[in-house]
Parts: C-alpha cells; structure tokens; sequence
C-alpha cells in the first residue's frame, strides 16, 4: 500500500502558492485494507476514505469507463492492481496529473511540469471529452491562472469545440455550471472564466443570453473587450464580492428588471446577486439624471432604494451601476457622500415630535435632504466639481 499527493497540491507547491488542501491516492490497496487501518468511509458508494488523525482524503487509485452521457455516465474500477499512472490519466489537465510520494519525489507521466513552466492548460488524454464538468475546469483555471499568462493549449482548444457541439454539455444540471460560474467570479480576472466558454462555443449553450451580446467570439481578436467583460474587470477591480460581479457581467444579457427572475431560475443563481441585477436594472434609468440633481433628490434616491435600511446592498448597487457605465462615477459619488450626510440624522431624532406613520417617514426624509443639502453647501459646491 503506496499513499502520493497527488492534484491540486502538487501544482501549487510547484508554484510556490499556498495550499489549500490535500488529496492523496492510495495504490496497492483495498476497501478492507483501508478500514484495518484505521480510515473511515467518507462515501458509502465512492472509495474515498478519511484518514484517522488529519481527516483528509484518500482515494483509491481508480480507472474510469465511459458508460452513458453527462458527466455522471462513468463506471468506476478499484483495484491492487490500478497504477497510479493509470489513476492520473483521468484527470482533467497535465498540471493537476502529478503526484508526490513520501520523499517529495515528484511523479509526472504526463509532462504537467513543463506545461506549468510553460503556462498552457493541457488536457490529458482524448478522454478529456468525456466529462463535459472538465470544459467549465478549464475555463475556471484560466480564471484563476491568468494574471501569470496561463492559456488553453491549441489541441485542448480544439476539444473544448467539440465538447461545445455536444449533448452532454447541454446535459450539465444547472446547479452544477453555477458552481463552477461562482468558483471563477471568485478568482483574480474571472472574465477569463466566460471568455474562454465563449471561445470554444460553449457560453451560447450555457448562458445563451451573455453569449448573445459578445458578438462572434475570436481566438486572436485584438479589439477591446466586449462591454460585459469590460464591465466585469472593473468590478472585479473595485469589488470582490460575488453578487456585484455577477450583476456588471450579466446587465446587457438581461433586457429588463421584469425578465431577471426567470433568468436566475434558470441558472440557479442565489438570490442576493439576483434581486441585486433586479435593482440595477431598475434603477440605472434614474441614476443618469443625477448628475447634477440637488442634493434633495439624491436622498430621495438613495431612501427609495433603501440606502439607509441596507447601507452595504446600496454600495453594492453604486459600485455595480459604475462598472457597467463608468459616466455613473460623478452621481455615484455624490450619492454617496449625500447618503452619509443625510445618515447622521436617525430615527431617533424625531422622537419627540409626536409623528408617527407616514408623516413620521415624510419628517424623516425632509430632515435627511436637509442635512445632505446643507453638508454639499458646506463643502463649496466640491461633490459638484
């Protein structure tokens, strides 16, 4: 019974990244075996085991047979005599098909060093077209390697197209594309995530109604990045949270607030960054008349939009309106400072004015505009400049 790191580990001790966690492969060895030992079951139907100190997971060295469509269209074999070069081969990409043994002696069949040094995402064997989940992979390793010039090699390129034209892509369940789509909008430049599947063909199956809007895709293409992905960049520059990334890269994908809920059902999407493309899309007519609107109208504005019950979906909201049109900046920063004028007066000050109901809010609001109002005077017109 032989136990290697093996995956994610490996590639990014080799890249000098911090390791998140490890996964081992055990070769040589049965589910008894395992149990002897002292692992525990991690899976009733899955050879994966827990190791009894660290917790973590050893799986069996497996061969994988293609069966029937989708990604769950596989049988799984385990064995003494499955190899552990035999285990790797069924990994998605070269640089997650090495392993490591007890001396760190790296074992690397398929020439994942080279590829890692030379920053190209290469598929393993044609098997790679078997599981449509690898394409979505590629495209989040892209996401997550691309500010060291990783790119998708040409012949892997070449799979992904075909992967694109096929039925098991379209069989991917959508919890299971929102999974990964959430994992990429997580990493450094998560445009790459939706610029490869566009690349390949596979966006127009996937999310149809962004694919619609990128025009035709190009390997080379020199041209400035297309409005989402543009709108995705900043966001992602100004913001690293999941919902204002999503809502800069989907806006020009969704006609109107009327049409986001069907939308999000469709792909699944949580409902903070949906009701958020619901806000922004409701909101942006207005926001282009602010510009030069006194301060009232801007806490007007910003109590509509419940700025001061949500203070942190609100900024969410200014931050994602600003990357989808950058000619917001100007309102959105004088919404702001208007809205932190008008917050220093609560709820609480009122409360010995006998109002109550709507002539309470009414009291309220007038009091907040006149706090903004006189804060932007107080400034000598700056907010303006």
């Amino acid at each position: 019974m032989r136990t290697y790191l093996v995956g994610g580990a490996v590639r990014d001790r080799l890249l000098g990244l911090p390791i998140a966690e490890r996964d081992w492969v055990v070769v040589g060895a049965t589910p008894e075996q395992m149990i002897a030992a002292g692992y525990r079951r991690a899976d009733a139907d899955f050879p994966v085991f827990l190791h009894p100190e660290t917790g973590e997971e050893h799986a069996l060295a497996r061969r994988e047979t293609k069966t029937g469509p989708g990604y769950k269209g596989f049988a799984v074999e385990t064995g003494p005599d499955v190899t552990l070069e035999e285990d790797l081969a069924r990994r998605d990409l070269t640089i997650n098909a090495m392993a490591q043994d007890a001396d760190d002696t790296l074992i690397d069949p398929y020439h994942g060093r080279e590829d890692l040094d030379a920053g190209l995402l290469r598929h393993v064997t044609p098997a790679f077209v078997e599981d449509p989940v690898r394409l979505l992979r590629v495209a989040r390793f892209a996401a997550r390697f691309g500010q060291w010039g990783f790119r998708v090699a040409h012949g892997t390129q070449g799979l992904m197209r075909r992967m694109a034209e096929s039925d098991d892509l379209r069989a991917l369940r959508p919890e299971r594309t929102w999974q990964e789509m959430k994992r990429a909008l997580a990493e450094t430049q998560p445009w790459r995530f939706f610029e490869v599947l566009h690349g390949c063909g596979a966006l127009a199956a996937l999310i149809p109604e962004l694919a619609g809007v990128l025009g035709e895709p190009g390997a080379h293409d020199d041209r400035p990045p297309a409005p989402p992905f543009a709108a995705l960049r900043r966001a992602s520059a100004a913001d690293s949270s999941l919902a204002v990334r999503f809502v800069a890269l989907m806006h020009a994908a969704v006609p109107n607030a009327a049409a986001v809920p069907a939308f999000c059902q469709r792909l699944r999407v949580e409902r903070e960054p949906c009701d958020l493309l619901g806000l922004l899309a409701q909101a942006l007519p207005r926001l282009r008349q602010l510009g030069d609107a006194p301060a009232a109208d801007l806490v007007g504005f910003a109590d509509r939009h419940r700025g001061f019950q949500n203070p942190g979906r609100f900024a969410a909201l200014l931050v994602a309106a600003e990357s989808v049109d950058p000619a917001l900046a100007r309102a959105c920063a004088r919404l702001r400072v208007a809205r932190d004028a008008a917050a220093t007066v609560s709820a609480d000050a009122l409360g010995d004015a006998g109002l109550a109901g709507p002539a309470f809010g009414a009291e309220l609001l007038r009091r907040r505009q006149a706090a903004a109002a006189a804060h932007e005077g107080g400034s000598h017109g700056c907010p303006r400049c």
